[in-house]
């Protein structure tokens, strides 16, 4: 594994121990430099496809399903461990449909029905950008539309 500091190669594991609930096997490391680093293995059953709304295809990225996450449940009182855990349920979530191509739209609402339990600030912020509300109007009437906040 490659140091993120001096990007040398040169590292060993210090400390190894399943988390995300058996999902996934996080590693301590320590590079020859003195700089400790966590990794993260992981199964990979498929090449999942992302499928736009516009057609264009990507490779799935759980990077970049983890920093909208990550964005929407900033400064919340949700601890890392969960978050991996939830973004861990979203991916299985989608290997579990079978499919080698999934639409953008589905794994929009598998983030939004999951943050609507886990946090409901972070569901509205997720909403106001994957629904991509342009005016306050449009926000204003999500807001009204939901029950989240009405059975706290």
């Amino acid at each position: 594994m490659i140091c993120p500091c001096n990007k040398k190669g040169d590292t060993s594991v210090v400390d190894s121990r399943p988390t995300e609930d058996g999902t996934a096997i996080r590693r301590r490391r320590l590079c020859i430099c003195g700089e400790r680093f966590t990794t993260f293995e992981r199964v990979q059953f498929r090449e999942l496809t992302v499928v736009k709304k516009n057609g264009r295809k990507s490779p799935f990225d759980r990077e970049k399903l983890s920093k909208s996450i990550y964005v929407a449940l900033k400064k919340r009182p949700i601890d890392t461990e969960t978050i991996e855990k939830f973004i861990s349920k979203i991916s299985m979530s989608m290997e579990e449909l079978g499919q080698s191509e999934i639409s953008s739209n589905t794994i929009g609402t598998m983030v939004m029905e999951g943050l609507k339990d886990l946090d409901p600030v972070a569901y509205v912020r997720f909403a106001s950008v994957y629904r991509n509300f342009r005016e306050e109007k449009d926000f204003v009437q999500f807001v009204d539309r939901i029950d989240v906040f009405k059975k706290r």
